[in-house]
């Protein structure tokens, strides 16, 4: 009818649709969740299987940290090389782009089904890594902490891990590229977090290594994922 106004979605709007658009189409296929999950399982057969029967406990639970948040990269990498990819293989982010909608609500979006995709990967892998690592050994009763690293671990792997793929979509070898700039980028996270996870299950200074871990992972998390959602806008429009 003349003279009546339509009202503008709200930014919360396109991210809401954005966001189920993603989240409705991977689990309708399970094509990146499968992936992801069978990488982590193949994983945790190629290397977890011979420490958990060396039968030396002390050296299992100091390392098991480091090995856990290696697989939590390496299966991170393999979900965020494809999390651009069915857009700019059928046409898809061009179409988006064409809506006038802010840019940083593409990156806010797919950053957060990022996170789902890979807690919910975690939540398959975890109970596999303890049955691999702290079922031969005693893990100290602080070991269930481990909970709050990884989900400021992972945070900070979505946010982070979502803008790099979205610069490297467009270049040759995006799968070594995306690995090149990631794992020296989110190295301090990394570190802080495995840190803090050996803490909690071989046990140790909770109040000391575990806090100070534990702060400076979600410090890191504050200052990048906000500096890569203000770079989103020119990543995505590049």
């Amino acid at each position: 009818m003349p003279g009546v106004r339509t009202r503008k979605p709200s930014l919360f709007a396109h991210y809401k649709t954005l966001l189920a658009k993603d989240l409705q189409r991977e689990f309708r296929t399970k094509d990146m969740l499968s992936s992801m999950a069978i990488y982590a399982l193949l994983v945790l057969g190629v290397y977890g299987e011979a420490p958990s029967q060396t039968g030396r406990q002390f050296e299992i639970r100091q390392m098991s940290g480091g090995l856990l948040w290696a697989l939590i990269v390496f299966t991170s990498l393999l979900g965020l090389n494809r999390s651009f990819s069915y857009e700019k293989e059928n046409g898809c982010l061009e179409g988006i782009l064409l809506v006038p909608l802010d840019r940083s609500v593409v990156f806010l979006a797919k950053a957060t089904s990022n996170l789902v995709f890979l807690l919910a990967v975690e939540v398959v892998v975890l109970p596999l890594f303890s049955f691999f690592f702290l079922t031969t050994t005693n893990p100290a009763p602080t070991w269930p902490m481990m909970l709050l690293p990884l989900l400021v671990g992972t945070i900070g792997i979505a946010g982070i891990g979502t803008l790099l793929s979205t610069i490297t979509v467009n270049t040759r070898g995006k799968d070594v590229m995306l690995a090149v700039l990631f794992i020296p980028l989110v190295f301090p996270l990394l570190y802080a977090c495995a840190s803090a996870t050996t803490v909690v299950v071989a046990g140790g200074d909770i109040e000391g290594v575990f806090m100070n871990s534990v702060l400076l992972a979600v410090g890191y998390d504050l200052v990048m994922v906000l500096r890569s959602w203000v770079l989103s806008d020119f990543a995505v429009s590049a």
